[in-house]
């Protein structure tokens, strides 16, 4: 199968699904990612560029895709995502997609979301994953990522310049996402998971990971 994981920001896709992307890529499927910006209002463009270049490395997606949107700026641009989002579809031709759920306090974030949403309506299984700045996220899909969440962690450290940018003293991102493993797990009553909210999912091709 051919997955395809979409973010605004660089670690974004990460923190929310990188633990089932490994999963699927160990077992043999083709993953892509989409990043819709470089991250520059969180640091320098260049440098969060090649942090995502080490985390691909170890996440080893079939090709990491650059949206060349201005951070912080996706709003505005909503129709051109539309079709550019369209356009990276027709190209792969993916079986699953992942993307940030619409309810957050990031506002590109939200934008990306909905976006999406309106680029997948003939895509059967499109997911939404969490992040930090998530929202009301109550998640009916779980996948055990016990396996995998060292690969997760890792490629998180990859975007060094990130680790520490929680606004939470003292916590790191990969706290807060080895955190929300153990709660998502407890929940799929497994020890480590990662959780999706579907837009539509078919369950017959979900034994795939």
């Amino acid at each position: 199968m051919k997955i395809l994981a979409i973010g605004a920001h660089p670690d974004d896709i990460e923190a929310g699904c990188a633990g089932t992307l490994a999963k699927y890529a160990r077992n043999g499927h083709d993953v892509y990612l989409l990043v819709m910006t470089e991250g520059g209002m969180g640091g320098e463009s260049a440098i969060r560029k090649r942090e995502q270049t080490r985390s691909a490395k170890l996440l080893k997606p079939c090709k990491v895709i650059w949206g060349g949107y201005k951070d912080t700026l996706l709003s505005p641009h909503m129709n051109q995502m539309v079709h550019e989002i369209e356009a990276v579809l027709k190209e792969i031709a993916p079986d699953f997609i992942f993307v940030h759920y619409e309810e957050d306090t990031h506002q590109d974030h939200r934008a990306l979301a909905k976006a999406t949403i309106s680029a997948t309506r003939y895509i059967q299984n499109v997911l939404f994953y969490e992040g930090p700045t998530t929202q009301n996220f109550s998640p009916a899909v779980f996948v055990d990522i016990r396996e995998t969440l060292d690969v997760k962690l890792a490629t998180l450290l990859a975007h060094h310049s990130q680790v520490q940018k929680t606004n939470i003293e003292g916590l790191a991102i990969t706290d807060i996402v080895r955190s929300t493993a153990v709660f998502r797990g407890i929940q799929g009553r497994v020890q480590l998971a990662e959780a999706f909210v579907p837009l539509r999912l078919f369950i017959n091709v979900a034994e795939f990971i």
